[in-house]
């Protein structure tokens, strides 16, 4: 395997662990207004994500880093192709982070209202965004031969690519619904699962709905249709549909979040495969997309980025774990009085 073909493959897998790990921090954000009954309640969601969701973050920058450095012309092109999505974005992303460090700032309940719809704002946007963004890049954006977008922010929101930006949407709820039962206890527990019960079905649906368009919208599954053992990927993510049910009914929210870990990861590899070796295609003519041919780094760039990756890769995943381990018993009533609690 060559080093391009390595570094796709790892960019593909770095933008599943980011959709996997920020995915339950924007599903709790996105349904708590719907979910919350009481301040402590709120506050009991901000604590189930607040020891994780900077440091999920990281994956995302991770994942923006192996782009710029990798492939740096897919970098130039996908970030002025797609500059208001990704614009938006980080802004959502900026104002979600504020969110958790200034509601508490003032004894206020308006200003406490406030930063909860912030909240909401920044962990919606950001999913939807995502979803519209990485199904345009699915479908293939309108790019011509120097790179430029023949389209605006209107062109992105075609019928695919809102089906993607729901189905991110309707993903990262049903995931943040099971990561808080996990993390709490009684009658948020019971309520969290009954959420997610209730999501799973809608869930299902927009999965279908989503392959059915992508068989007749894009050219996701030529690669599947030419190498037949590559539908072993989109065995990954129905399998996690299956399992996320499975272990929901048994009331175990942990072993079902971890089904509904590999349903979210597993989708998207099975874009990232589908699309194999374009980056970024385009929609407009083949032969003007960004590839791993005519938009990677030299070897040696690669090769010194594949070093530094085996070392520090290993680092974040086992501080990774180790927070997700330290942090993994239920957010009371009682862990709210301690000074560092959101």
């Amino acid at each position: 395997m060559d080093l391009g073909t390595t570094w796709f493959i790892l960019w593909g897998v770095l933008w599943a662990i980011y959709f996997v790990l920020d995915g339950f921090d924007f599903g709790i954000g996105i349904i708590r207004p719907f979910f919350s009954k009481s301040d402590v309640e709120t506050r009991i969601m901000y604590n189930a994500m607040g020891p994780f969701w900077d440091g999920n973050e990281v994956w995302l920058i991770t994942a923006g880093g192996v782009t710029f450095a990798a492939f740096p012309k897919t970098y130039a092109v996908m970030f002025s192709s797609l500059y208001t999505p990704l614009m938006l974005l980080l802004f959502a992303l900026i104002l979600r982070g504020v969110t958790l460090e200034f509601r508490s700032k003032v004894d206020s309940e308006g200003w406490r209202k406030l930063w909860d719809a912030c909240n909401f704002l920044g962990s919606f946007l950001p999913a939807l965004l995502l979803g519209v963004a990485f199904a345009n890049i699915f479908k293939g954006v309108p790019i011509d031969g120097n790179g430029i977008l023949q389209g605006n922010l209107l062109t992105l929101l075609n019928p695919y690519g809102l089906a993607g930006g729901l189905l991110f949407v309707a993903l990262f709820a049903h995931h943040g619904a099971l990561w808080l039962a996990f993390k709490s206890e009684g009658d948020i527990r019971a309520r969290a699962l009954g959420l997610a019960g209730k999501l799973w079905p809608v869930v299902a649906v927009l999965v279908v709905l989503f392959l059915v368009m992508s068989w007749t919208m894009t050219q996701l599954f030529t690669n599947y249709l030419v190498n037949p053992i590559l539908f072993a990927i989109l065995l990954v993510p129905v399998i996690g549909l299956i399992l996320t049910y499975t272990y929901r009914k048994q009331g175990r929210p942990l072993a079902s979040w971890v089904g509904s870990a590999l349903l979210i990861g597993g989708a998207a590899l099975f874009g990232v495969v589908g699309i194999f070796p374009a980056l970024l295609p385009s929609s407009l003519n083949p032969a003007y997309s960004m590839t791993i041919e005519n938009s990677s780094s030299t070897p040696l760039t690669l090769s010194i980025m594949l070093g530094v990756a085996l070392v520090f890769v290993p680092i974040v995943i086992i501080y990774q774990v180790w927070t997700l381990h330290t942090f993994r018993h239920p957010v009371t009533k009682e862990d709210l009085e301690y000074e560092e609690a959101y």
